[in-house]
């Protein structure tokens, strides 16, 4: 029997990637928010006797040293976990890395709303995180759900089935991240404040697990002359067909560098608002999370309008012009109109990344995909190593006199990222001089 076009059209979304996206983006979001706001509900009670600290300096160290380990932990201890799921999964066993990373995002979540119901000690959510870890992280997940995704999609149509992946995120948290504030307040006072959030992560993991391991469907559309292939030049680079050795280096050192600034200023950008004057509460910082999703949107549709007129280079050099004014303007907020200026200011912050897969997945072959951007999100988490520590000791030694100083070091290290991207662009537009003149 032909099931009618409705029917099957509902049945080949449901086959894809798309709904394993909105449950796993809305689960985590929930949990990430949840284990802000019970960190700041456990900061409350923590004193550093030896030390001259207010009661407010105290509670922003407690909360920036459990988020540094936490980061540590879940940034460093996947490596060789997803090496290895990567691995799998370039062998053919395309979903073992999401079901494996599934795992031990339902057991972080689960774990967590065991401590709030029994009152466990928060120090319990270090060893989930390194079982978390040791299930490849969100790492596994994001590189072979962007594989499944290229797969699934023509060489020529890879960069709109990324752009597609990023938009999809970025509604998808956006919602999470407004209601994630009352969800955490709601039956507060009989089950115990983010129970019923917790709750709802666990099941929306849980669910997404079970789309995966039954109703995902893994469809490769066969690169044209696979044997053959060869990288698509960048319109904006005019990359040769071989790889240039010089500008895959100037474009890892300008990803450290963006990844340095940007994620060790937004690691640390919760526990700056929740500090007075501002003083914020779970309803608030749903907000801020949701201003993220925002800039995901905004982001998308920056690719979409200015990849008409500029190519990748200009691409990423726009998007670390917004983020890094935007971000030296955080470093004066004081007031809501001041933050969420700020964040106007960083609309296109987040088109340097895609912009930056896109470009690594015209050069490897199908057979590599999983490994290789496995192994760039490897590079990024491995530079936590780095800034997670820096960041968080800079902006505790600073409080007393420039609480905002992590921000401004933040948009300085952003604009030193745009040296090797300008290289790159200066190297190849004498390049395409030179390659000009036997024409003429």
């Amino acid at each position: 029997m032909v099931l009618p076009t409705p029917c099957q059209a509902i049945l080949v979304v449901i086959q894809q990637t798309d709904p394993a996206i909105v449950l796993e983006q809305m689960g985590t979001a929930f949990f990430h928010n949840g284990l802000a706001m019970v960190v700041k509900d456990r900061s409350v009670n923590a004193t550093y006797p030896n030390t001259s600290l207010s009661k407010d300096e105290s509670q922003q160290k407690f909360i920036s040293d459990f988020t540094m380990i936490h980061a540590l932990i879940d940034h460093v201890a996947h490596v060789l976990p997803a090496l290895f799921l990567a691995k799998i999964g370039d062998r053919g066993w395309k979903k073992v890395p999401i079901v494996v990373s599934l795992f031990g995002s339902l057991q972080s979540s689960l774990m967590l709303l065991l401590v709030i119901h029994f009152h466990f000690p928060l120090e319990v959510m270090f060893g989930a995180a390194i079982l978390s870890a040791m299930c490849g992280g969100l790492c596994s997940f994001w590189s072979s759900v962007m594989t499944l995704s290229l797969l699934s999609s023509t060489v020529a149509n890879r960069s709109k089935a990324m752009v597609k992946l990023e938009l999809l995120c970025g509604i998808t948290n956006l919602v999470a991240n407004l209601v994630s504030g009352h969800l955490f307040l709601l039956f507060s006072s009989s089950l115990g404040r983010g129970t019923f959030q917790l709750s709802l992560s666990t099941l929306l993991i849980l669910l997404c697990l079970i789309h995966v391991i039954v109703l995902l469907q893994v469809n490769v559309i066969e690169r044209e002359a696979e044997e053959g292939y060869q990288p698509v030049s960048d319109a904006s680079t005019n990359a040769p067909a071989g790889m240039n050795k010089v500008n895959v280096l100037l474009v890892y050192a300008a990803t450290m560098l963006y990844t340095f600034g940007h994620n060790g200023a937004e690691s640390l950008l919760n526990t700056f608002l929740m500090k007075e004057p501002l003083n914020w509460n779970a309803i608030q910082l749903g907000y801020v999370s949701a201003t993220g999703s925002v800039i995901n949107i905004t982001s998308f549709l920056g690719v979409v309008v200015f990849r008409r007129c500029v190519g990748e280079i200009l691409l990423i050099l726009i998007g670390m012009v917004s983020y890094a004014s935007g971000i030296f303007l955080m470093s004066f907020v004081t007031t809501a109109y001041m933050f969420y200026l700020a964040r106007t200011l960083n609309m296109f912050s987040l088109i340097p990344l895609p912009i930056i897969r896109i470009l690594l997945s015209q050069q490897v072959p199908a057979s590599s995909l999983v490994v290789t951007f496995t192994s760039l999100h490897i590079s990024m988490k491995l530079a936590s190593l780095a800034y997670v520590p820096a960041f968080t000791e800079i902006y505790q030694s600073t409080l007393s006199w420039f609480p905002g100083f992590i921000f401004t070091l933040s948009s300085i290290v952003t604009v030193l990222g745009m040296i090797p991207i300008s290289i790159i662009r200066c190297r190849s537009h004498r390049r395409h001089q030179y390659e000009r003149i036997p024409g003429n």
